[in-house]
């Protein structure tokens, strides 16, 4: 098991590695390239936040001293009056396939659960990304349908898959 992997917050030399994994269509990988974008987005983002805001999050995957990719969640609203959180994961590819990313999506769960008064915790991925389905599934998220048409990746709308985390669920 990878109990070993932690979460942090960013520091100013994470940087590059959250860059490659979302400006370089190599590290990215198949899933999770959607083109280029704004380079100094992100630098921008952490000389104003740091990675961490009210609406927003990044937080680093490790394990001892080494980077293994990053957690990123972003709020969204469910009615007038309640919001869930919608997470997502980028690991660096010698990262993946290892369980790590089932780990880290369970910190990260019990990260938002822990500071916020959130009840539920969405994650989602495109159909065709069995890995990290099987992630979620392991991570105790509860699969909720398929997503039709909602992604356009590679010259193609792709399906998605949703899937969730309530406060109530047992613990994995």
């Amino acid at each position: 098991m990878t109990d070993d992997v932690g979460l942090r917050p960013f520091r100013e030399d994470d940087l590059a590695v959250l860059e490659a994994l979302l400006l370089d269509p190599a590290v990215a990988g198949e899933h999770d390239w959607t083109g280029w974008s704004d380079p100094r987005r992100y630098r921008r983002e952490w000389a104003e936040t740091g990675m961490l805001g009210d609406d927003a999050g990044k937080l680093m995957v490790v394990r001892g001293d080494e980077r293994l990719g990053f957690v990123d969640w972003r709020r969204r609203r469910t009615a007038r009056a309640s919001h869930c959180w919608n997470m997502g994961i980028a690991l660096l590819p010698a990262a993946r396939g290892r369980g790590h990313g089932a780990q880290a999506h369970r910190l990260l769960a019990r990260y938002l659960f822990a500071h916020t008064t959130s009840h539920r915790i969405e994650a989602d991925t495109e159909l065709g990304n069995i890995a990290e389905q099987r992630a979620l599934e392991r991570a105790g998220f509860t699969r909720e349908g398929v997503l039709r048409g909602i992604w356009w990746r590679d010259g193609a709308w792709r399906d998605g898959v949703l899937y969730s985390l309530l406060r109530t669920d047992p613990p994995v």
